[in-house]
This record gives C-alpha cells, sequence and structure tokens, in this order.
C-alpha cells in the first residue's frame, strides 16, 4: 500500500435503529483512523413522522440519542471523502428507506463524476441470522457501481472473516434487540476500516 503519510478522508454513512449497525459504524471508524484516516460517521435521518416511529418501542429514543451524537450525512460530506462505507439494517433483505433517501440525493455528484474512482464499501446488520445481511450488501453494491466508485469487499484478508462477517462487508445480527454485536463481529469492522483506509489511499494517488 503507499505511505501512511498521504492523507486520506473517509465517509461512514449509516442509519441505524437499535444501535446494532451504528456499533459496526464506531468499529470501522476506529479500524480507519488506526490507519490514519480522517473520518466523518454520520447517521441518516428518519424519512417518517414521529408518529409512526412510536408504533415501535424504543425507536424514537434511540434516534432522539443517534441524532444527537452524529450529524445527517451530506453531499459535501461525500465530495470531501475519499471513500464511502455505507452501512444500514436489512430491510427484506434490501438498504433501509433511510440510508436509500441519503444515496438518492447524490444525483449531483454522480452527474458530475465527483465519486469517480473513490473507495466504496458496505456494512449491514438484520434481526434474524440468515436475514438478508449478503444480499443487503450486495444491493448497495449496485449503487456504488452506478457512482463509479470501486468497491472493496472484504473477502478472506483477514483470518477473523473465517469466524464472522462477509466477503462483501462487515455484518451482525440482533436476535430481535436480543443479542449484542459480538467482539469477532466487531473485529471484522475494525478490519474494513483499515482496509477501506488503505485502497482509499492507493486511490487517491492515481487520481
Amino acid at each position: 500500500m503507499s505511505d501512511m503519510q498521504t492523507p486520506v478522508n473517509l465517509l461512514i454513512a449509516f442509519y441505524s435503529r437499535d444501535g446494532h449497525t451504528e456499533a459496526l459504524a464506531k468499529e470501522i471508524q476506529a479500524g480507519a483512523e488506526a490507519a490514519g484516516a480522517s473520518v466523518r460517521i454520520r447517521r441518516a435521518r428518519e424519512i417518517v413522522s414521529r408518529d409512526i416511529m412510536a408504533k415501535s418501542d424504543g425507536w424514537i429514543e434511540n434516534a432522539d440519542r443517534m441524532n444527537a451524537l452524529y450529524e445527517a450525512p451530506t453531499t459535501e460530506d461525500a465530495e470531501w471523502a475519499d471513500g464511502v462505507i455505507f452501512g444500514t439494517p436489512t430491510r427484506f433483505g434490501n438498504v433501509s428507506s433511510e440510508l436509500k433517501a441519503y444515496v438518492d440525493s447524490m444525483g449531483g455528484l454522480w452527474f458530475q463524476g465527483k465519486m469517480v474512482g473513490k473507495a466504496g464499501s458496505t456494512f449491514s446488520s438484520t434481526g434474524a441470522l440468515h436475514g438478508g445481511n449478503e444480499s443487503t450488501n450486495i444491493t448497495m453494491y449496485n449503487f456504488l457501481a452506478h457512482l463509479g466508485m470501486i468497491i472493496v469487499p472484504l473477502g478472506y484478508a483477514d483470518p477473523v472473516l473465517f469466524e464472522a462477517g462477509t466477503p462483501y462487508g462487515a455484518t451482525t445480527y440482533s436476535l430481535n434487540g436480543n443479542r449484542p454485536v459480538s467482539d469477532k463481529e466487531l473485529e471484522v469492522a475494525r478490519f474494513q476500516g483499515k482496509r477501506v483506509a488503505e485502497v482509499a489511499r492507493v486511490l487517491k494517488t492515481l487520481r
């Protein structure tokens, strides 16, 4: 990889409802910063009313807590970044509406080619084991490709991938809030942050 002295900026743009995707995002941030990256971590905002949110236990409380901690992602954040790591809980094996709304706001950047050649990677969480985390990560590859980003999968580039996560990106499952993120899953997330930082640094020198 290229010289670690080359500055590199990463954006982690995620949505989380109960904190599991958030936990992965924070570990990705830690791994990226350990690799010398400057990181902006941002939480996509709700697109439904608080009346709707109130129908799900804890949604409003968790949203208020996280929104106080993390700014909403902007297109300026994406333009600033040399790499973007998108994270979402799965919704029927697909991306949450909240994260997708942020991605859909990037049309201007797409039109101007502002994201071409930057690193892109994904992570996700599900309520149940085998609940669609791999398909959700792969689905996000679609908009990375349309933006012209260089997709950065994990493969099995670190031994921890034989114990947790997926070759497409870090994952966890919550058993509907009853299971915490495991140490191995957090280790995968840290590795993802490091890997994307390293690849983004190389790509930046080429751009």
